[in-house]
């Protein structure tokens, strides 16, 4: 219960948010749900509006999110343990352990961000022709649209236009844009099996049912999904994430056959399309679709950096009208600054050489880490997928304790991931990270992993 003192000088609607508040970081849990305003104007005999008022401060302040038709919930602020008047800076810091040995499987390395070249195209788009106190496209910078457009169309075979590409602030924000936007005509979602965690929990926010689809050595097997009731399907075609298999062409023309027969839709997420080591990249599958079935979603996240927090998805052109009546339609993701860097990056032809680089300089820290654990590892060792992308997946061929190894890999302080931690389902592979690493770099921790590695080996 909440004292409401409605003599007090402090407004019933500040007292409310601040007892809202106090209970929210001392005993609410991340996606709990929030009683509703009818709910609390009763038990405390208040009006809406006092309680809506309430409400409207704390989701504004970014401790709750609203939810359409669901309600309010408390979102993920990293209260976790706070006390009023403890510091968190010293917290923060006894928590997170640093590794010397990070494998991990999605990052790339400090120095193959262009810095010197990022910098001096900032500097020259900052100029009086920016205007800062206006909102700008909520969609994204036109230039920047239709600079990603013709790179797509070009180098991935995509079928799109500027006006499709809707600009984003990351993979996660695009999925939960797309989960708002088909909602009302969709409600149950295929996923790949093992599949990605992210796109999972983002339908799951907006409650959508999700059915999960076994993946075989041609990615989503097409006739389980034929069997679900899934409307939309979520699936990685080129590189399935995290099995690393690649959907062949018939199969690609049988899914869009079937999705076409059901009125449904693909979300095609083509992730680290620009890393692929052994063969040319595979073409995208919406440009096979002729029935403007396929929403596509890519990431600068890959090929340039994570930090600068730009993704994008081609939406097909029946879902536009929808998007631009939308809420989310009307406010920029990404700062006008980092678009207008990267428009120009890219409009200067520096983005295709930037992929070759990087192409080139994770082929050979690819080679590198493959070989490394050959040679180290042997026979003891099989390995599950490569050939493109920041890891290569390993597994043992031997009886292997895995407890131990993990024990054992923490006090030589090395970092490890597995494929089941994130994926879910039944496959499970080390994902053995690569691009985080200097190429001198990865000879030393392969060979400190390879000593853990073989006391773990049950002989």
């Amino acid at each position: 219960m909440y004292l409401i003192d409605e003599k007090s000088s402090t407004p019933l609607h500040i007292q409310l948010y601040q007892a809202l508040k106090e209970d929210i970081i001392s005993n609410f849990s991340v996606g709990q749900k929030l009683p509703s305003i009818r709910k609390i104007a009763t038990l405390y005999n208040l009006s809406k509006n006092t309680v809506a008022s309430s409400y409207n401060q704390l989701y504004a302040e970014g401790y709750i999110e609203s939810r359409p038709k669901r309600g309010y919930f408390v979102t993920d602020m990293y209260f976790d343990g706070f006390k009023a008047g403890e510091k968190l800076s010293q917290t923060s810091k006894e928590e997170k352990k640093i590794y010397r040995y990070d494998f991990f499987p999605a990052q790339l390395s400090k120095d193959s961000f262009p810095l010197k070249l990022w910098k001096r195209i900032y500097t020259k788009v900052i100029d009086e022709s920016l205007d800062f106190g206006a909102y700008h496209d909520g969609q994204g910078e036109e230039g920047l649209r239709e600079q990603i457009a013709s790179y797509l169309i070009d180098s991935r075979g995509v079928r799109c236009h500027a006006k499709q590409i809707v600009i984003t602030s990351g993979f996660g924000e695009s999925m939960g844009l797309l989960a708002k936007l088909v909602k009302d005509k969709y409600q149950i979602l295929g996923m790949e099996s093992p599949g990605y965690h992210v796109a999972r929990r983002a339908f799951e926010e907006y409650g959508y049912e999700i059915e999960k689809i076994e993946v075989n050595e041609k990615g989503i097997v097409i006739d389980a999904l034929k069997d679900s009731p899934a409307q939309i399907v979520y699936i990685t075609p080129s590189h399935q994430y995290p099995t690393g298999v690649a959907m062949p062409i018939a199969n690609r023309l049988s899914l869009l056959e079937h999705i076409q027969s059901i009125n449904g839709l693909i979300i095609e997420d083509d992730y680290d399309s620009e890393l692929s080591y052994e063969n040319r990249p595979i073409p995208a599958l919406q440009g096979l679709d002729k029935y403007d079935s396929v929403i596509y979603m890519g990431t600068f996240s890959k090929s340039l950096s994570p930090a600068i927090r730009v993704s994008y998805m081609v939406l097909p052109k029946h879902l536009l009208a929808g998007y631009h009546d939308s809420f989310d339609f009307y406010f920029p993701k990404v700062s006008l600054i980092t678009q207008k860097t990267l428009e120009h990056f890219m409009a200067q032809g520096h983005w295709d050489r930037h992929v070759r680089k990087i192409r080139i300089l994770n082929k050979k820290k690819h080679n590198l880490m493959r070989n490394e654990l050959k040679r180290l590892l042997g026979d003891t060792m099989e390995i599950v997928s490569q050939g493109g992308g920041l890891a290569i997946l390993i597994n043992p061929t031997l009886a292997f304790d895995w407890e131990k190894f993990k024990t054992l890999a923490k006090e030589k302080s090395i970092k490890l991931y597995f494929a089941k931690e994130r994926c879910g389902g039944e496959f499970e592979a080390i994902r053995m990270g690569f691009g985080g690493f200097s190429e001198e770099g990865i000879a030393e921790a392969v060979e400190v992993f390879s000593v853990v590695w073989k006391k773990a080996l049950i002989i």
